[in-house]
């Protein structure tokens, strides 16, 4: 019993073990994780929106919040029935044209000559193109993801809808048998929120951003508007991942644009990116990301490969959230100062005087 009260007196050991709890708990339900997490990112996602939607429009929440699932409800069927099977069509047509080009590439320049003889564009292009049928059977097919999704769908818009009585019932359990766990456990909930639902809905914004600033700098471009939409689809996916994604992206922009330019338009993307880049890092990030999420580029790559090895693809997305989370309770300061030109100290004499 003493051990009990001393524990419960020393705040960061009990909420450690709560936490440990917690991860176990995650651990043993780790089959429905994703419904989990994205059960979350949908209902932060969408309460943001409908709080900013509430600040300018003075009408009722649940209003507001049932107008944003019924838009949310006709642009999914709008997605599934048409746009999926456009863009589908779209990317199958992108893949034949890249390596048709690419066959029909002068013979006398010798590095497309070594390529042509070392690599078998045929087996490429048929994996790519089996590949990319794949994912679009499993987004437009009744899977488990499609599953998943219907369910976080409902799920959020049920946890929206009664936040106030969940909240409530939430709370009632403070004063219950098991308060102090609970009460730990909505400290860490907080914590959570306030740092993996920021970063998150950072990341979402700034894909956002992203992929319409490029997709209309590809349209000046004047890439094909038949493949628009499936490399706009493809930059919000790379978009979410941080840092990485927008290196990902340049490989497939860059092999599409040799493609339909040469060389120069390379250069053009290379240049588009960038300034992207730029702004994402100089105007977006410190608008919407505290300087707790300002990693170094060696620690995000790091985390990503550790994140991705852990929890899969959905590592690539929430790696960088979790370790702001944990930074966020062992309570780290990652402020990052810029050192500027040395200054000059003039001499302790030269002061005096």
């Amino acid at each position: 019993m003493d051990l009990w009260h001393r524990l419960k007196a020393n705040d960061s050991a009990r909420r450690t073990l709560v936490l440990l709890i917690v991860c176990f708990i995650l651990f043993l339900i780790r089959n429905i994780l994703s419904l989990v997490l994205l059960t979350f990112i949908l209902t932060y996602l969408i309460v943001r929106g409908v709080e900013g939607i509430h600040s300018v429009i003075k009408i009722p929440k649940k209003i507001i919040v049932i107008a944003v699932y019924l838009l949310i409800v006709i642009f999914l069927y709008f997605s599934i029935t048409v746009y999926v099977p456009k863009m589908f069509n779209q990317t199958i047509k992108m893949i034949e044209e890249v390596f048709s080009f690419y066959q029909r590439v002068n013979s006398d320049n010798r590095l497309f000559e070594w390529i042509s003889a070392n690599v078998n564009f045929q087996d490429i292009k048929q994996q790519l193109t089996t590949g990319a049928k794949v994912i679009f059977n499993t987004i437009t097919s009744i899977g488990s993801m499609g599953l998943t999704f219907f369910m976080s769908f409902m799920l959020s818009f049920f946890f929206i809808i009664e936040k106030e009585w969940v909240t409530d019932f939430g709370r009632a359990f403070y004063n219950s048998k098991i308060g102090v766990f609970s009460q730990d456990v909505g400290y860490l909930g907080r914590k959570f929120v306030n740092t993996f639902g920021v970063v998150i809905e950072a990341q979402f914004i700034i894909a956002l951003v992203n992929t319409l600033l490029t997709t209309i700098g590809l349209y000046l471009m004047k890439f094909p508007q038949e493949q628009l939409l499936s490399l706009a689809l493809m930059i919000f996916i790379l978009s979410l991942i941080p840092v990485a994604g927008v290196i990902i992206s340049c490989i497939p922009l860059s092999l599409i644009a040799y493609t339909d330019g040469g060389v120069q338009n390379i250069v053009y993307i290379l240049i588009m990116i960038a300034v992207i880049h730029g702004i994402e890092s100089y105007i977006l990030n410190p608008k919407l990301m505290s300087s707790k999420t300002d990693l170094p580029v060696f620690y995000v790559f790091v985390i990503l490969m550790f994140s991705e090895k852990f929890f899969g693809v959905w590592g690539l997305i929430i790696g960088i959230p979790v370790f702001v989370f944990l930074l966020d309770l062992l309570e780290v300061k990652t402020e990052h100062k810029k050192h500027g030109l040395p200054q000059i100290v003039p001499p302790k004499e030269e002061v005096n005087k």
